[in-house]
């Protein structure tokens, strides 16, 4: 009787042990380090070659965007008529600053979180223009084969891209 008794507890311990660690473990969920597949249409390299009125405002960007699946790389190259700052950093009025992280679409919406970075694509903690992160807020407008047509939330210029290149996502593995 004292065998059976202690048999009992015994498995009546084990059988808990063995539904929390089910329980435990099929709470988790593995998370990929794959790219997810991104927006179809988007894939590939987007340049913006003008800008409206450019000969007569003082200062403004060119944006060059590559899409990789579900990652951005962006390339913004600024030009000032008037030195905003002497410095360098600035040749004479015309610099390039390179940003990467992962990009959405919701609804009509661009929505980028990325990080500036070397144009080598290592992120930059000091140095010249900006740094820490590029969190544009885009307004889709327009999409074709061929063109985007973008607003930022916060500027009256219009960001109007052709596509140079598609390419076709095969999802890597990021770290």
């Amino acid at each position: 009787m004292i065998k059976s008794k202690a048999n009992q507890l015994f498995l009546m311990r084990t059988s808990f042990l063995v539904m929390f660690a089910l329980v435990v473990l099929s709470s988790c969920k593995f998370n990929s380090n794959y790219q997810n597949e991104g927006e179809l249409s988007l894939q590939g390299t987007w340049i913006q070659e003008t800008v409206p009125y450019q000969d007569e405002l003082l200062n403004y960007s060119l944006h060059e965007f590559r899409f990789s699946c579900d990652s951005v790389y962006v390339k913004i190259k600024s030009f000032a008529k008037n030195p905003i700052i002497v410095d360098s950093c600035y040749n004479d009025g015309e610099w390039a600053e390179y940003a990467k992280g992962l990009y959405v679409i919701r609804n009509d919406s661009l929505l980028i979180e990325a990080t500036y970075t070397y144009e080598n694509g290592k992120q930059k903690l000091k140095g010249c223009y900006t740094i820490g992160q590029y969190l544009p807020r885009l307004e889709i407008r327009k999409q074709t084969a061929d063109s985007l047509y973008l607003g930022l939330k916060n500027s009256h210029i219009p960001i109007n891209l052709r596509k140079t290149e598609t390419t076709t996502c095969i999802p890597q593995i990021v770290y």
